[in-house]
């Protein structure tokens, strides 16, 4: 009502379509009735906040105490960061505790959804915020690399938690919110060496109405498929509980080598500061990998049976398989109107096709063939190394058409 003059007619259809499908997944989900009516209490108290004489004041940004403490969007951005913290802590104290292990995964869960509903306050406000600060500037906060990871955290763990729901088992939850908390980790390092959190106007190439609904369908797919990996490594780990020989144990081990020296392709990637922040998380990293593997035996007591996790990391990929279908294909369309082809074999575009192939032959198999057990499960973990690269490495590595997300 207040800003429709700035509007096209599918950005109004978009807003619109909102309200039914919000409904929809309120019927299909009970949670998620609470965390939008939350959701939009508190954003419609941040926005509240700013008024002075009934004119927007970003400068109270630093002087109310709600908005300068909690609910700005750097502020409620830098609480879901330490939430998601704290939730990964509580799932793994319930992990290796002996007594009150299920009250301390409840607890991680809780606020797992805390975390939710702040990282979606800070992206409303972070939008309003944006069109406060001029006709040119506001956007929906699905712009870069700060703003998506925001998007990936908080839509990883909403899956998380829905799957934590249907199958009754919050074991899992140590695995899944670790990649949640190397997407936060990422993003307070991106914040603070290139000052990311700053609202920028957009650039020409995402001037269009397609980033509103291109973006979010592609991360339901990147948020998922990470579920499904973490899932598997979950999976291999307690298929590994009773094993004994160093040989039968090599490939978890590399790959807890890879996962510890993830750094390193941001040094020859020539991403620049932040260095002594990437040893810490070389150490943290080699701590986690080497006490997941050394307890074992202990996960493996606490993890649900293999068939939930199979059944996990299945409907997981297809999620993100469908949504991440629709992106690519929505995407296409993109490039037909802002560049005159549906294809143009860029760089990320080439990689995104190597995505789809990938999941689309796990989906075969699996339908087909019954792919099952360690062969599927490591076949999962392979897809978020190309959905990495193809997210991240590409724009360290490659240059194109999508450039603009560079690091």
């Amino acid at each position: 009502m207040r800003y429709g003059a700035v509007m096209d007619f599918y950005e109004k259809s978009i807003l619109l379509g909102t309200v039914p499908s919000l409904i929809w997944i309120g019927w299909l989900w009970r949670p998620l009735r609470t965390l939008m009516v939350g959701v939009a209490a508190l954003s419609l108290l941040a926005i509240s906040l700013y008024q002075v004489n009934g004119q927007a004041d970003l400068a109270r940004a630093d002087t109310a105490f709600l908005l300068k403490y909690f609910l700005s969007s750097q502020s409620a951005i830098l609480w879901m960061s330490v939430l998601f913290f704290m939730s990964t802590a509580f799932y793994w104290a319930g992990v290796f505790l002996r007594s009150n292990s299920d009250a301390m995964e409840l607890l991680g869960s809780r606020v797992a959804w805390a975390a939710v509903v702040l990282a979606l306050v800070g992206t409303m406000v972070r939008w309003y915020e944006g069109h406060q600060m001029g006709p040119d500037i506001g956007h929906i906060p699905v712009s870069n690399l700060y703003e998506v990871f925001i998007l990936f955290c908080w839509m990883t763990a909403v899956f998380y938690l829905y799957y934590e729901e249907t199958y009754k088992t919050r074991s899992l939850g140590a695995f899944v919110m670790l990649v949640v908390s190397a997407a936060v980790g990422f993003l307070l390092w991106y914040t603070v060496v290139r000052e990311a959190h700053q609202i920028q106007p957009l650039i020409p190439a995402l001037q269009s109405w397609w980033m509103k609904i291109h973006v979010p369908a592609n991360f339901v797919g990147y948020g998922t498929f990470a579920i499904a990996a973490m899932v598997a490594f979950a999976y291999l780990i307690k298929q590994s509980a009773s094993e004994t020989r160093w040989y039968k144990l090599a490939p978890l081990w590399a790959f807890g080598v890879v996962l510890c020296f993830e750094p390193l392709v941001f040094r020859q990637g020539k991403v620049e500061g932040g260095s002594s922040y990437w040893f810490v998380y070389f150490g943290i990293s080699a701590l986690v990998v080497a006490g997941i593997l050394g307890m074992r035996v202990r996960l493996a007591e606490r993890l649900p049976s293999f068939e939930v996790m199979d059944d996990v990391m299945y409907k997981a990929i297809a999620i993100g398989f469908a949504f991440f279908t629709i992106a690519t294909v929505l995407g296409a369309l993109w490039a037909a109107e802002a560049w005159g082809g549906y294809w143009s074999w860029d760089p990320k575009e080439t990689w995104a096709l190597i995505v789809w192939l990938n999941y689309a032959a796990w989906l075969h198999m699996r339908l087909m063939k019954g792919l099952r057990g360690a062969v599927s499960a490591w076949w999962a973990l392979v897809g978020l190394a190309i959905t990495t690269f193809a997210f991240l490495g590409v724009n360290m590595f490659l240059s194109g058409l999508h450039s603009y997300g560079a690091l």
